[in-house]
């Protein structure tokens, strides 16, 4: 059994919905050294979060950002975590909605991923920052 991992940062990102999917396999180019197995990813924080869905029409990540605007509203009046801006809370909402981590097949050194499937990075911030990810990657 193989294990790799590596720690990177994203540079900062608009809010919306990013593809980084080359930014990972270019992270840890030791994927070609498996044959089977996984490659997990864990985003740092608690107001960004990943997933996987289509990497080809940006037209779907436009949508992803006015869905999650809608039922996840800012300046919800029960929120009472508002110190950080109007952003903040919702940012939180999203991120557990979508999760911290995405887990995707390798399968002969690379990812096993569908034709029209990529990662998102998905910033729920105004003004998120750099992003801290996990990259690990293991089997045989």
């Amino acid at each position: 059994m193989k294990y790799f991992q590596k720690e990177i940062t994203l540079p900062p990102y608009k809010r919306g919905f990013h593809l980084i999917t080359s930014i990972i396999e270019k992270a840890i180019p030791e994927l070609q050294e498996i044959n089977v197995g996984q490659l997990q990813v864990f985003i740092k924080h608690t107001s960004a979060s990943l997933t996987v869905n289509e990497n080809a029409d940006p037209t779907v990540r436009a949508d992803f950002e006015s869905h999650f605007n809608k039922i996840v509203p800012e300046n919800a009046s029960y929120y009472k975590h508002t110190t950080e801006g109007s952003d903040d809370m919702p940012a939180h909402l999203k991120a557990s909605l979508l999760g911290s981590m995405v887990t995707l097949p390798i399968t002969r050194g690379r990812l096993n991923i569908g034709t029209w499937q990529g990662i998102y990075l998905c910033e729920h911030r105004d003004y998120g920052g750099e992003r801290d990810l996990v990259i690990s990657a293991f089997g045989n």
